[in-house]
């Protein structure tokens, strides 16, 4: 249907090129008769050839066509192609029964007329013979590197290493697996077989060896006990928090489930070379995926927890028995595409936590962080949910590559969409796994990239550097991944990425000028972490904001008062900054003391003093230059101002400045030595008591004598 549209489509401007042609072709003539003029030359036909293949002509063309010359629409097509599709699978599947027994005869004719000695049941002697030289070979390396379980070594690797070692686990799982493998494939090689009788064993012996596989992983992730009604106290190195209960359950009924389809598996693909059609083959492999869905139901309802459900729950273990059923249809009606749509909507997200699990269980046994969330844990845990999401979505688009018409057809704009989407999932999941790496290799610098007293000075520094820096620089990280991820899944999806990158560059100018506050703050930034102006716990005070610096953003700093409030203050407001933790500090202070006082003998006393601040073992460390008197500072009303000074590390020189007060407070109590104090004196001399009697006697006179009128 999709082809004739396709073949209308390009037939319609056709003949409406050749009815043109035609016409002028007419024209012409009837022009020649009625001028009897001579024919046309050669140069005037290559001049209408020429007209007729320009791009512009073929356009005004095609917009000339009638506005119904498209008989259905594309999305019509589509449907009723995917009807058309369903119904011939399903009609191909109906009349494969009744060929079934003169195909399956044929087979048979075909086996025994290309197997030896017409013996069908040498088949399974021979595949049970490999087998059996396969275990053998097992038996002994089992025996040579374990050790007997009767012996020291046999015992201990029969009893606690698998059950509490992980690395042990692995050994004695697939270490003999390899063994069975290359001995049992070795010797299939070296002997030679029929073509038919080679291509059986060997698809059976692969089959076998791929359920021996997923048995040997389910025991070494599931490590279920050896029965199933007994708990085991004992250590375990069970990757996924189960109990023996759950994990004896999903072992035997995972490695029945795969025994079941890896045997159907290499069934079903036996069946081409003994002559069995396509569509016989598809009913037999749809009859035998009968027993997965009764299997898968058998699992939905009998599964750990289900025996005392509620009716919410068995509702929704009727709603998935349904849903298992209706897989089995979408894979019976042709549309593989819907049916691992469907498995993965089912499966994907239990898969990926247990995956989850699994890795993160690995990555606590094989590093031990000491940390929350180290770069070891995050790369393998967010590794391996990325690895299967991958392989998920590989097989996926496999499958509609091998066969467009599962969903969609190849050439039409949904196929190419979903491709794109497969491809945008993939791109985000690398992004999210870069994402992820960065940030917790960043947050562990940031861990160890903590200040404390056993390192040096420019050690120190280095490190705060860090702790400022970083988380600036994970943001802008972020916002990176995020944008290149985010435009290359468009560009993968059709959208033209250059307007919209020409657009953002425009609308960032435009935000410029409108937020030119946020801009001066984003670059003020910059440039004060370019001039390594403050760092992560630092005291810096700039005008009247002063504090502890704590964060960083793009656009402003955190600074934590010494009484607790938190200030938020833009770059662009900073403005000079003090910095009050850099390298060194010098404090001063000064005393008073009487004006007889010894300055000498205080002097002496302050170089005791220093001596004893610097031998202390909890300041000492933290004092550059001790506490020194630098002299005689100025000589008050009632006392001489003595000026001292030291050099401590910052942030230690108010616990040294106290120590030293109360350090010099008692010394000078010990010598003698007091501090001045103001002092106020009242009182006159003689003289001027006689000169003031005079005056007190002369104005007693006038106010005795009486007032004239």
């Amino acid at each position: 249907m999709i082809s004739r549209i396709k073949a209308l489509r390009f037939t319609v401007p056709a003949v409406a090129l050749l009815v043109l042609v035609g016409l002028i072709g007419t024209s012409a003539t009837s022009f020649a008769q009625t001028q009897s003029a001579t024919p046309a030359t050669n140069e005037k036909i290559e001049e209408l050839v020429r007209l007729l293949d320009d791009p512009d002509v073929r356009a005004v063309l095609e917009a000339a066509k009638p506005a119904g010359a498209d008989p259905e629409l594309p999305a019509a097509a589509q449907i009723a192609e995917w009807e058309d599709g369903i119904r011939g699978h399903l009609a191909a599947i109906l009349n494969a029964f009744p060929r079934l027994p003169d195909e399956a005869a044929n087979g048979l004719d075909i086996v025994h007329s290309q197997i030896e000695n017409h013996v069908f049941g040498m088949v399974w002697m021979l595949l049970g013979g490999l087998i059996a030289l396969g275990f053998g070979a097992e038996w002994l390396f089992r025996r040579t590197v374990f050790g007997a379980p009767g012996n020291t070594i046999g015992a201990n690797v029969h009893s606690t290493p698998r059950r509490g070692n992980l690395a042990a686990s692995l050994l004695y799982e697939i270490a003999p697996l390899v063994v069975f493998t290359i001995f049992s494939t070795g010797v299939f090689l070296i002997v030679s077989w029929p073509p038919l009788l080679r291509l059986i064993v060997l698809t059976y012996l692969v089959a076998f060896i791929a359920f021996r596989l997923v048995a040997a992983i389910s025991r070494i992730v599931l490590d279920p006990p050896a029965d199933a009604g007994v708990d085991d106290d004992g250590a375990s190195s069970r990757l996924i928090p189960l109990d023996d209960a759950e994990a004896h359950f999903w072992h035997r009924r995972l490695t029945v489930f795969a025994g079941y389809l890896l045997a159907g598996w290499a069934t079903i693909s036996l069946l081409s070379p003994l002559g069995f059609s396509d569509a016989a083959r598809s009913l037999l492999s749809y009859l035998a995926g009968i027993g997965l869905v009764l299997l898968a139901i058998e699992i939905v309802w009998r599964r750990p927890g289900v025996q005392k459900a509620t009716q919410a729950s068995r509702a929704r273990n009727w709603l998935l028995s349904i849903y298992i059923v209706a897989l089995w249809g979408l894979w019976v009606a042709g549309l593989n595409g819907l049916l691992w749509l469907g498995i993965y909507a089912l499966l994907l997200p239990r898969l990926l936590t247990v995956t989850g699990q699994a890795a993160a269980s690995v990555s606590e046994r094989r590093d031990a962080p000491t940390s929350a969330n180290p770069f070891r844990t995050v790369l393998i845990v967010r590794g391996a949910r990325a690895l299967v999401v991958l392989l998920a979505v590989l097989w996926l688009g496999l499958i509609w590559r091998m066969n467009p018409n599962a969903l969609t057809d190849s050439d039409s704009a949904i196929s190419r969409l979903m491709y794109g989407l497969l491809h945008g999932i993939i791109i985000l999941l690398v992004a999210d796994l870069l994402w992820h790496m960065a940030k917790a290799y960043i947050g562990r610098k940031l861990e160890t990239a903590t200040v404390d007293g056993s390192v040096s000075a420019a050690e120190a520094a280095r490190r705060g550097r860090l702790r400022t820096l970083l988380p600036i620089f994970r943001n802008i990280l972020g916002v990176f991944i995020a944008t290149v991820a985010v435009l290359i899944v468009l560009s993968g999806l059709g959208v033209q990425i250059a307007p919209l990158i020409a657009g953002a560059g425009i609308f960032g100018v435009a935000i410029g000028f409108g937020s030119q506050t946020l801009v001066k703050d984003v670059i003020s930034g910059v440039f004060y972490m370019l001039d390594d102006a403050f760092r992560v716990g630092e005291y810096i005070q700039s005008g009247s904001y002063k504090g502890t610096v704590e964060s960083f953003s793009l656009r402003s700093v955190k600074l934590r008062h010494h009484r607790g409030p938190v200030f938020t203050v833009p770059f662009g407001s900073l403005g000079a900054v003090q910095n009050m933790s850099r390298d060194w500090v010098i404090d001063k202070f000064m005393i008073r003391v009487p004006f007889d006082t010894d300055i000498a003998k205080v002097k002496k006393l302050l170089k005791g003093v220093g001596a004893e601040l610097k031998a202390d073992p909890e300041l000492g460390p933290e004092i550059l230059e001790t506490v020194k008197m630098k002299g005689v500072e100025e000589i008050g009303d009632f006392g001489i101002q003595l000026s001292f000074a030291f050099m401590a590390k910052p942030g230690h020189q108010s616990v040294v400045r106290r120590r030293a007060y109360t350090m010099i407070s008692q010394a000078f109590r010990d010598n003698g030595i007091d501090f001045a104090q103001p002092t106020v004196q009242v009182g006159g001399d003689e003289k001027s008591a006689a000169a003031a009697a005079p005056t007190t006697a002369m104005m007693r006179k006038k106010a005795a004598e009486p007032v004239q009128a």
